[in-house]
């Protein structure tokens, strides 16, 4: 597990520039932590380094929002899911066999319903207003073949030495 920590949103915006940089077709990342944690201000961050240009928003109300970049992708909110048989709501196994990169907030409800390859992100509140940990996990090989390429990204805000 990486451990990273920013200070602000665009902080933490460029973190996830810095790790969409990494990602391909097909990739599924789940981000868990409290409501207003940045988890929406990732998926900006993201989206725009692959190209988006429209405004990103949390789809918490529409469940899932596509947008074309560089890479499609797809941002899904797992928020109002109560039951993980509620998962074929999101279409989520189609969205993984397409072509596009699929974010997925409030990804650990669903966790038991997506194949065991993805990049966790786990986001928790700072000293500071706008302080974030975010702690980066690999699960599955697609991710994890990328390890070394990760510590790379995230270590201006890990504080450590590649």
């Amino acid at each position: 597990m990486i451990v990273a920590r920013t200070r602000s949103a665009d902080e933490t915006a460029a973190l996830a520039a810095a790790l969409a940089q990494l990602a391909r077709s097909g990739d599924l990342v789940l981000l868990a932590g409290d409501l207003g944690a940045g988890k929406t201000v990732f998926v900006k961050g993201f989206a725009a380094e692959l190209g988006v240009e429209e405004p990103v928003t949390s789809p918490t109300f529409t469940l899932a929002h596509h947008y074309r970049g560089r890479i499609p992708v797809n941002h899904l909110d797992a928020y109002r899911i109560d039951r993980i048989e509620e998962v074929a709501d999101l279409a989520l196994p189609e969205l993984l066999d397409s072509d596009a990169i699929t974010l997925v907030e409030w990804g650990d409800s669903v966790m038991a319903a997506v194949p065991a390859d993805f990049l966790e992100l786990r986001f928790q509140f700072g000293d500071g207003d706008d302080d974030r940990t975010i702690e980066a996990r690999t699960v599955g090989n697609r991710w994890s073949a990328r390890s070394r390429a990760i510590t790379i990204a995230l270590a201006p805000w890990t504080g450590e030495p590649c």
